[in-house]
């Protein structure tokens, strides 16, 4: 991890200059808050999502994430001018008095991955570049119709790299290298096709589609989805002969939780469970 469990306890201490971050009801909201930029990722940036949801990770109180954004553009990718001029943003870094310093360098689709509750993204404006890394990221997309999805960087000399290797665990290759290498602009509801996007909504509705899915993932064990997130990433790295074996253990530990014995008993006494995340 980036941050240690320590340093995030004092999470509601800090101010923040490029995110929004709210707690309510054991969902943590993170918005980015960088509209006159389109939300472009700059490196403060990048260590406030990064402090934020390492906080996330750490944080009982937190069984899930909704990740917004403020303006007309959800996230226009990484901020060229911060990459062309990277001592002045560290200047600002320093400046701002933001978070600590991160541990070592912030790779989005690992942060994510590291997170182990689920994360939904909700998408009311477009989505270019480096910005696929954050919906990606997330378990749940929900796009507004009008958004659209598009990887330019061919057309600036660059290459989408760490947005590659994301995809391609949700999509075929070929579709893959096709976004990569023809930049082309997909709209949402190519794009939910895709599986790149969850659900598509209508403006007016993609509040309502939001709530209605944090409300049904409420009904279910936090520590039971953590488990089985968790478990999702380290079979990336086990050989096949190995994974029926992990995952056997994973199930003689999942038992030996509270919320695992609280279900049981709730299903036998044909009551409502009431989740303590342990």
């Amino acid at each position: 991890m980036l941050y240690t469990q320590h340093q995030t306890a004092s999470f509601h201490n800090h101010s923040f200059r490029y995110i929004l971050a709210h707690l309510d009801d054991h969902v943590l909201t993170l918005t980015l808050n960088r509209p006159e930029k389109k939300n472009a990722l700059n490196p403060a940036m990048l260590n406030e999502l990064a402090f934020a949801l390492t906080y996330a990770h750490y944080e009982k109180a937190v069984w899930m994430i909704v990740l917004g954004a403020k303006g007309d553009v959800f996230c226009a990718g990484m901020d060229l001018q911060s990459l062309s001029q990277p001592a002045e943003g560290a200047e600002a870094e320093i400046d701002c008095n933001l978070v600590p310093e991160p541990a070592g360098p912030v790779r989005l689709a690992e942060l994510f991955a590291s997170v182990h509750k689920p994360c939904i993204a909700r998408v009311q404006g477009s989505v270019y570049a480096g910005g696929f890394l954050l919906v990606a990221g997330c378990n749940y997309v929900v796009a507004v119709d009008s958004a659209s999805f598009s990887l330019p960087e061919v057309k600036r000399g660059l290459f989408p790299f760490q947005v590659m290797a994301s995809l391609l665990d949700l999509m075929p290759a070929r579709t893959v290298l096709d976004l990569c290498l023809r930049a082309r602009s997909i709209p949402a509801s190519r794009a939910l096709q895709l599986g790149l996007v969850t659900e598509v909504a209508e403006a007016e509705n993609l509040d309502n589609a939001v709530r209605r899915l944090v409300q049904e993932l409420k009904q279910f064990s936090p520590k039971a989805i953590q488990f089985g997130l968790r478990a999702y990433q380290q079979l990336k790295s086990l050989a096949p002969d190995q994974r029926q074996a992990f995952l056997y253990e994973q199930f003689q530990q999942i038992q030996q939780t509270t919320d695992a014995k609280e279900g049981m008993a709730a299903f036998l006494e044909k009551r409502h469970p009431n989740w303590q995340n342990e």
